[in-house]
């Protein structure tokens, strides 16, 4: 035979399932999921005997550390000596374990996160309520199996004497699946063992109004009543665990953040650097000082504040930005029948008491055996000495012990283990004092195997006998809670002005997309006039804002999106420089531009609504506040249809009139009102109706009848009409003339098309721009008054191949 023929074939894809789940199957079971029953992982539960089974209990010295994990790895757990050391040095934490299993002599860590020190330093021995999860373990309560080589045997399950999985909590990933069991109040879960085994169809509810939630051993509040009733009955939950904060006042009118206690698991270390940071880098202004001034008093971290701060609205930032409160995800699964499952309250609870009932009955069957047997031994013994005399001759008339105990059992039918007892009783047993009290001995065991035998026929006797133990122990380890329970969460709302330093700024936005943000003192160093604004070569500004940093700006773009920028995450240069492209700040494509920005104070304001204006003449009124928003990324603001694109958006009072101007030179005027407040994507209504190759130019809110309305062809020509001159009209209509081209060879033009229209109540220099770029000057006072039809006149020298694209008002300080 070949060497190839003796392999069979085989897919990878089959061997590597094959073998990954085993292994997943041995890490569910056998690492990193608890068993339901006593609530411990394999190497806990291997740890807790060992200790036992060497004697290592509270009542004797403490041990090395080191002696026990080697006694653990070389009889039970056949892994690495830090997997061991470091399941033991938890149990020993009391800020991980609700009641410590591990009483540990040592540098066994901190809640800074330091390490234990090596196990050659520390010193173990169980701790007292360790024992009673390891409680009548000799009497055959619990199932034994082979270690891993066979030669000694260690426990399946321990007897757990009280319901371990809720009380000390656990956290584990293993393959596929993962657990996160908070700890519990002792006496809550023992009292609720107690009802659920007194009344089955206890209610969550019921059970609720017993079992309140965790109970956390670092304490804290613990808020979202909610998602703890979600995780009692799915196994699923998320609560919000916050710490216990005061504000204390100091001298001077100053105040200080004290906080006692912190989230569990949280490492006060990595809290307290973290506020420090904070201060650091200014991201809150007012923190003088983080000092974490915990010691033998308990714990304590202090958060000093400067002078007229709002405490409140820093302690409110600490919350959301730092530790100070955590989230926590129940996640409670445990091994059931060798298989892992996802349980709730009444699920653990019901999975314990079921085991408690095999415990109390397996030890009860035990010390029935013991208590029968003894019985019988005495029974033998009493009937020996009514007999004394004859079994003393029948004893001295045998060859040996052995035909001495087949005398007795022939000649008085003993049983050869009564016949045993007898040759083994001593002569002072003999006396009347013995006698007596052999016999009190042999009633008081024959009342004990009808006491075992009861509980054995009587489920209500076998509950009570739990209760009863049960009880005992809630009277040695029960505790007060120390975590205080909110049924409702609190928002955490951080005030701006807590973050940002309220100030007065400018902020320009470029024709080319430079935006910048500007302190006033370097606006007035530079000599505070627009002309001394920095921008690139060819550039011009545009928008120029006078807000606050604690204020927002929305920034509108012509195909129909919008960004919230607040004002102080706009980078802060110095006037005379150009500023950053506006795409560094908001992730505006290249293929859209911002047309307006909207500064807002507060979106709440009562009548304040955005009107826009698109090229195809579309309207639409949609309410502020509608245009709230916490993302960063672009928002629709408007549904645009193929083709068109927004051309200007205002904040409006819906009292005004609103004047369009097409390219064509088409123009109506109507009252803004009939335009109805419609949600934030709406496309808007007809404002007016259009021809298919012309589209809106111009934008104006107007009211009364003062002003003029300036309009500019492509070729410089302009002209003012009276507004009394556009008289309103009906929405949606096609409008008025507003300006008269000229045609013909032997005319000069006037242009083809409208570029833009003003209105204008006082003189205003205005900036025009052609296509190359080039930026010209003029004053509104230059272009003509003239009735609504007329041709305009020439106010610009524009060359025909270099014709006007734009043209707008200069930004005033």
């Amino acid at each position: 035979m070949g060497m190839m023929e003796q392999f069979m074939p085989a897919f990878l894809e089959e061997v590597v399932g094959d073998r990954f789940g085993r292994y997943s199957k041995y890490i569910i079971q056998d690492r990193a999921i608890p068993d339901v029953r006593d609530g411990l992982k394999p190497v806990q539960r291997r740890i807790l005997y060992a200790m036992y089974d060497a004697g290592n209990t509270p009542d004797k010295p403490y041990r090395k550390s080191a002696k026990t994990v080697g006694d653990v790895m070389g009889n039970y757990h056949p892994h690495g000596d830090s997997s061991i050391y470091e399941g033991m040095v938890r149990m020993a934490q009391p800020w991980k374990m609700g009641h410590m299993l591990v009483d540990g002599h040592g540098n066994w860590g901190s809640q800074d996160d330091d390490p234990a020190a090596a196990m050659r330093y520390t010193e173990a021995r169980l701790s007292k309520i360790a024992l009673e999860l390891l409680r009548d373990i000799e009497k055959r309560t619990v199932l034994f199996k082979d270690n891993f080589d066979n030669t000694t045997k260690e426990p399946v399950v321990l007897p757990s004497r009280y319901p371990n999985l809720l009380v000390n909590g656990v956290s584990g990933i293993s393959s596929g699946f993962a657990t996160e069991i908070p700890p519990h109040n002792l006496t809550e879960v023992i009292d609720a063992c107690i009802a659920v085994m007194e009344q089955p169809d206890q209610t969550l509810e019921q059970l609720m109004a017993i079992v309140k939630g965790p109970d956390f051993p670092t304490g804290g509040l613990i808020m979202g009543e909610e998602g703890i009733r979600e995780a009692y009955q799915t196994g699923k939950g998320r609560i919000y665990i916050r710490s216990k904060v005061a504000i204390e006042d100091m001298k001077g009118g100053r105040q200080q953040i004290v906080i006692t206690e912190i989230p569990y698991q949280v490492v006060k270390s990595r809290l307290v650097t973290a506020m420090e940071n904070i201060r650091i880098e200014k991201k809150v202004e007012g923190i003088a000082e983080v000092r974490d001034e915990s010691g033998r008093n308990g714990m304590r971290i202090v958060v000093e504040l400067k002078k007229d701060v709002d405490a409140q609205g820093i302690l409110a930032y600490l919350l959301k930005k730092t530790d100070l409160q955590v989230t926590y995800n129940f996640n409670m699964v445990a091994i059931v029948n060798k298989t892992p499952k996802q349980l709730g309250l009444k699920d653990m609870l019901t999975a314990y008491i079921a085991h408690q009932r095999e415990v109390v009955t397996f030890r009860t069957k035990y010390e029935l055996e013991k208590a029968e047997d003894r019985a019988h031994v005495l029974e033998g013994l009493v009937k020996a000495l009514n007999l004394l005399d004859e079994i003393i001759a029948t004893i001295k008339a045998s060859k040996n012990r052995q035909d001495a105990q087949n005398n007795l059992v022939a000649k008085f039918a003993f049983t050869e283990r009564q016949s045993d007892a007898i040759l083994t009783l001593q002569l002072y047993r003999l006396t009347n004092l013995e006698i007596t009290s052999l016999e009190k001995e042999l009633k008081e065991i024959q009342k004990r195997v009808a006491f075992y035998k009861s509980i054995l026929n009587s489920e209500k006797k076998l509950i009570g006998v739990i209760k009863e133990e049960l009880l005992e122990i809630r009277g040695s380890y029960g505790i007060n809670r120390r975590s205080d329970i909110q049924g409702e969460v609190d928002e955490l709302k951080v005030n701006l002005e807590v973050i940002v330093p309220a100030e007065d700024v400018l902020v320009t936005l470029s024709l080319n997309g430079y935006i910048k943000r500007t302190s006033k003192l370097s606006f007035t160093r530079s000599g505070g006039e627009l002309s001394s604004a920095g921008v690139k070569e060819g550039d011009y500004i545009r928008t120029l804002l006078d807000v606050n940093t604690i204020d927002q700006l929305l920034l509108f773009t012509r195909k129909g999106h919008y960004y919230m920028l607040p004002v102080h995450l706009i980078p802060e240069f110095k006037w005379k420089d150009a500023g950053t492209a506006v795409v560094n700040v908001v992730p505006i494509p290249k293929d859209d531009a911002i047309i307006s920005i909207i500064p807002v104070k507060d979106f709440e304001e009562p009548g304040r609504s955005l009107a826009f204006v698109t090229k195809r003449g579309q309207v639409k009124r949609t309410d502020l506040k509608e245009y709230r928003s916490t993302r960063s990324t672009a928002i629709a603001a408007i549904k645009v249809s193929e083709g068109d694109e927004v051309l200007k958006v205002e904040v409006s009072d819906g009292a005004k009139e609103l004047l369009l101007v097409s390219k064509l030179g088409m123009c109506i005027r109507f009252i803004e009102s009939e335009v109805n407040a419609m949600g934030r994507v709406a496309a808007g209504v007809r404002g007016i109706q259009l021809r298919p190759e012309d589209e809106i130019v111009g934008a104006e809110w107007v009211t009364g009848d003062e002003g003029e309305v300036l309009v500019l062809t492509e070729l410089g020509f302009a002209k003012r009409s009276l507004l009394l001159d556009y008289p309103v009209q009906g929405r949606g209509g096609k409008g008025l003339v507003s300006f008269e081209f000229k045609e013909g060879k032997r005319v000069r033009s006037n242009g083809e098309r409208l570029i833009g229209a003003l209105y204008c109540r006082d003189e205003r220099e205005l900036l025009a721009i052609t296509a190359s770029g080039t930026a010209l000057t003029f004053s509104t006072e230059k272009a003509p008054i003239d009735d609504r039809k007329s041709t305009g006149k020439a106010i610009i020298t524009v060359d025909k191949k270099d014709p006007l694209v734009v043209f707008f008002p200069r930004a005033d300080v």
